[in-house]
């Protein structure tokens, strides 16, 4: 931050002009996908001409996603400083993410045997191509319990980051963050001060990224649109209304799982993330938001630790828009071959989709897999007949992507209140419209609205706030540097 000065102090009395409504994130974002959708539908060919704008974008994301987590992790471990408390928040978050999932796919088997989307359609299977649905998966075979497990441990550290594998960069920073406590904070403050520095620097080339988000969402939803067209919606619409239905409803049932547990009103988290699900919407990619979802999360009071733990954890395992697309279209294929389930049927391939849905995550057409993996277990229907579903599935992202990210949102909250990481006074600042740290101004690219903040807060003689939040508690956030100008040290207290 700039040193505060008096006419500076004496200027942040001033109400601040409110933008321009089109330098709003947001507004930029929803032309660009109304754009988007209106190409694509119009002008097709020139729609689907355009996914390398969308497939850019999302790779400019998952340049800086790797080095993110890392830093995310280490900084915040390192912050918490107690090793038991890390892996009580990976114990707890395994153990919401398991019922959050079964959960899902019950969910979804009561909405397909209400809604029956595939009765009557009495497809004959030999009319299906294997072709088709290999294409879709690359022939992958699906792994088992103990291949996933096995994969989570990187072969190399090296080759975990270059692969931008997720859950070994995840695994590897949290071996990293567990010495610097075992070592001594003090010991190694040369190694955290330059990765705070380094973070930052990933904050602001994630700042600049962002402004070229609009141009990615209108790629990308040009291209789906253009690709496989709004006339689909009417040959899978028994299939699609149930699927969007049952998430609308489980979305219910997330707003009140966020209030009992941890008193967040989802509503205006929503409201709070609004650029962050159009986006995900846009690029029907949840991995295009991470970082931003995870910098909104710890400005609104659940610990850095925390939230770098649950949220790349849950793209694998907590996938609840997923799960209730998998139960309901294995209803759905079911019934169109003319095959009715019985209760012991149901559960059986409730068992075998709970584990194949874990080992499908950043797999091509893991859909595909995982549906193909319960047929040939259970020969419920030929493993063909899970081609029906290519003109359905893309259409099903929207509704993934929001149950998915919105999932993994209020699983952070749970665990890090679970775990009494979680200050919810910062919540309701960071709900009003405040940029509760210093770390989220730069990636948020509201450095200049934090600084006026801050001038604010120290004219009414508040304490200013933290670089990041970090820790569980206020006493620690409290001794963590805060960049409040001279004068300022430790906690926001003079020296």
């Amino acid at each position: 931050m700039k040193i505060p000065n008096p006419e500076a102090l004496k200027a942040s009395s001033v109400p601040a002009k409110r933008k321009p409504l089109y330098k709003s994130l947001f507004f930029q974002i929803l032309i660009a996908v109304v754009a988007g959708v209106l190409i694509g539908h119009f002008w097709p060919d020139l729609g689907s001409q355009l996914r390398p704008l969308g497939d850019g974008f999302i790779k400019l994301i998952k340049m800086i996603i790797a080095p993110l987590i890392f830093l995310v992790i280490v900084t915040g471990i390192s912050a918490v400083g107690d090793v038991k408390a890390v892996g009580r928040v990976g114990v707890k978050a395994l153990l919401y993410f398991t019922a959050a999932t079964l959960f899902a796919l019950v969910f979804g088997l009561i909405v397909g045997n209400i809604i029956q989307p595939g009765a009557g359609l009495n497809i004959d299977p030999s009319t299906l191509s294997q072709a088709d649905l290999d294409a879709k998966t690359g022939t992958a075979p699906p792994k088992d319990a103990a291949s996933f497990i096995l994969d989570i441990i990187p072969a190399s550290v090296i080759g975990a980051f270059a692969s931008n594998s997720l859950l070994q960069v995840l695994f590897f920073s949290v071996f990293f963050g567990a010495a610097i406590v075992v070592i001594g904070r003090e010991k190694c403050l040369p190694v955290i001060n330059v990765m705070e520095t380094v973070l930052e620097l990933i904050f602001k080339i994630m700042a600049w990224i962002m402004k070229v988000a609009p141009l990615g969402a209108f790629g990308a939803m040009a291209f789906i649109i253009g690709q496989y067209g709004l006339d689909t919606l009417s040959t899978y619409a028994v299939l699609i209304a149930a699927c969007y239905g049952a998430a609308v409803i489980f979305i219910g049932l997330l707003f009140v799982v966020a209030w009992s547990f941890a008193r967040v009103p989802l509503w205006q988290f929503l409201k709070y993330t609004r650029e962050e699900f159009l986006l995900a919407l846009g690029t029907a990619s949840t991995e295009a938001v991470m970082p931003r979802i995870m910098t909104k999360l710890t400005n609104a009071g659940c610990s850095r630790a925390t939230t770098g733990l649950v949220v790349p954890t849950g793209y694998s395992f907590n996938l609840d828009g997923a799960a209730i697309y998998l139960s309901i279209s294995l209803l759905f294929l079911a019934q169109a071959f003319g095959h009715h389930l019985d209760l012991g049927q149901q559960l059986a391939a409730l068992g075998v989709l709970l584990l194949t849905s874990k080992g499908m995550a950043g797999v091509p057409g893991s859909s595909f897999l995982a549906l193909s993996a319960t047929a040939a277990a259970l020969g419920i229907f030929p493993v063909a007949g899970v081609a029906l579903l290519l003109g359905a599935d893309r259409l099903m992202d929207s509704m993934r992507v929001v149950v998915n990210l919105l999932g993994n949102c209020v699983a952070t909250f749970v665990v890090s209140k679970w775990e009494g990481q979680f200050d919810r006074s910062v919540m309701v600042r960071a709900f009003r419209g405040e940029i509760t740290n210093h770390d989220s101004a730069i990636l948020l690219g509201k450095e200049e609205d934090f600084e006026g903040q801050e001038l604010q807060r120290l004219t009414e003689g508040q304490e200013p706030s933290p670089k990041f939040r970090g820790a569980p508690t206020r006493e620690v956030v409290s001794e963590l540097p805060v960049n409040t100008g001279p004068g300022v040290r430790l906690g926001g207290k003079a020296k």
